[in-house]
């Protein structure tokens, strides 16, 4: 008979008594698992690889220790810098770590700040000028102050890089490595990231010594609270309509719809809004003081519908965000997974709805490989596609998937079995049938090609084509774009 473990609780850990209060005072008797694998070789002063999915407590796993270890001693340097290092891919998880520092130092004398973009300078320059324990930043704007030495790093003796992989995926690999370069001595080093990915491991290799390692995630993370519908959709109008419908059934509390452009969140946001929704956008175009605003209107329950580029995929948590909605599928197979985790949290129930037109197609693959299982389409009565889904997936995408560019000097599709029409290769639909004034993708088996056009939004108020009542081509009704 195997004896079972016995329950790790935080009173296991090495900390600060101060720490042990606010923890109590916050609630917590036991950590989560990656907590538990992750504090004790911290607090042994080992640098750290941490791989788990969002919603599971990474941020404590390193705020702890990097508490405990300012509040351990003096700092060995001279200078005013900060001890404590936090690099954040976005201004939202930079608040977030910021918010968890307040939460546990709340009975330690520990000072602490954030340097982010989309503020101003000026009170950042103050900021730097006094003595820090720890600094939480994103390497965009760090690397502004560290250009113009403003800020020193002389003193730091942990680094942490929060969220690597989405570090990487937008680009920041070199100004973190101009950051490490820049230190004084190697620190104590942690990397927490939700996918362990071959680019991870090489940054890894470059930047950590013998770390203790936790991989609590699968890279197929699998979201058992979270229940996934997939819709498919004609084009625009269809799109924009199933949308309205289904913010209109009745257990739809709080939900953040994903898109792929921040051009099309703010269209989005605006078509809602009309309709009706408390709906607006965040995206990285926006002041920090209005993106404050409106995740302060999402928390409060004053904003009803949150539509959003992938900037808030990650660091954002909603207690009572009951849905999320995929408008446009990611460009990145990992993040659906970071998407669809901002609901169903801390224990919850929570529903994510792709909906997925023919220039997702190839986004959906990728997708449905990574995941280990198709998407399973349903259809809303009433609003039923034209296409079955062994016809639907069988097209030839014209377009390229939103927020991807379309190939220079020829068609993103076309037709295998017939020759390419004007305009870049739009296709026909099997049997010649034009399909009016603009086309989705070409049948994999149709001959000819269409007239040029694509993948794009409807006039307001456009109704979108009709299946007929019986046989036939279904028939379009002032499909105007």
């Amino acid at each position: 008979m195997t004896q079972a473990m016995p329950t790790v609780v935080f009173s296991d850990f090495m900390l600060n008594p101060l720490l042990h209060k606010a923890i109590a005072d916050a609630g917590y008797s036991t950590p989560t698992p990656i907590q538990a694998a992750t504090i004790p070789g911290i607090l042994e002063g080992r640098d750290a690889m941490a791989c788990a999915p969002t919603g599971t407590g990474k941020t404590a796993a390193f705020v702890l220790p990097a508490l405990n270890r300012i509040l351990s001693g003096p700092a060995k340097g001279r200078g005013h810098g900060p001890r404590v290092l936090v690099l954040t891919p976005t201004r939202e998880l930079a608040e977030q770590v910021v918010a968890s520092v307040k939460v546990f130092a709340r009975h330690a004398r520990v000072s602490s700040g954030i340097i982010i973009g989309g503020v101003s300078y000026g009170p950042q320059y103050k900021l730097l000028s006094n003595p820090l324990d720890m600094l939480v930043a994103t390497p965009g704007r760090l690397i502004d102050h560290l250009n113009e030495r403003k800020i020193d790093l002389s003193r730091v003796e942990m680094l942490v890089l929060d969220e690597a992989d989405r570090m990487l995926d937008m680009g920041f690999l070199k100004p973190v490595e101009k950051v490490i370069a820049a230190l004084a001595s190697k620190p104590q080093t942690l990397l927490f990231s939700a996918t362990f990915e071959t680019a991870i491991e090489k940054v890894a290799q470059r930047v950590l010594d013998n770390p203790v390692r936790a991989q609590l995630a699968a890279a197929q993370q699998k979201h058992i609270s979270i229940t996934h519908h997939a819709y498919m959709v004609d084009n625009t109008g269809h799109k924009q309509a199933l949308l309205n419908k289904l913010l209109r059934e009745k257990d739809v509390a709080q939900a953040i719809i994903f898109t792929a452009t921040k051009r099309l969140a703010d269209q989005v946001a605006k078509t809602l809004y009309d309709k009706g929704f408390a709906a607006a956008a965040l995206h990285g175009d926006m002041k920090q003081n209005q993106r404050k605003r409106t995740l302060e209107g999402l928390h409060s329950g004053k904003l009803q519908v949150l539509v959003a580029t992938d900037v808030a995929a990650r660091g954002l948590d909603v207690k009572n965000l009951s849905h999320v909605f995929n408008y446009d599928l990611p460009n990145l197979a990992d993040d659906f997974t970071h998407r669809i985790g901002r609901t169903g949290r801390g224990g919850a129930v929570g529903i994510a709805i792709s909906l997925v037109a023919p220039p997702d197609l190839p986004l959906l693959k990728e997708i449905e490989k990574r995941q280990g299982k198709p998407f399973a389409f349903i259809s809303f009565e009433g609003m039923e596609p034209v296409l079955s889904e062994r016809d639907f997936r069988a097209l030839v995408p014209t377009e390229p998937p939103p927020g991807r560019p379309k190939p220079k000097g020829r068609g993103f599709g076309g037709n295998k079995g017939g020759g390419g029409g004007h305009g870049g290769g739009f296709g026909q639909r099997s049997g010649g049938a034009p399909r009016g004034e603009r086309s989705f993708g070409g049948s994999k088996n149709g001959s000819g090609g269409g007239h040029g056009g694509g993948f794009g939004p409807k006039r307001e108020g456009a109704p979108r084509r009709e299946r007929p009542a019986s046989g036939g081509r279904p028939q379009r009704r002032g499909d105007s774009r």
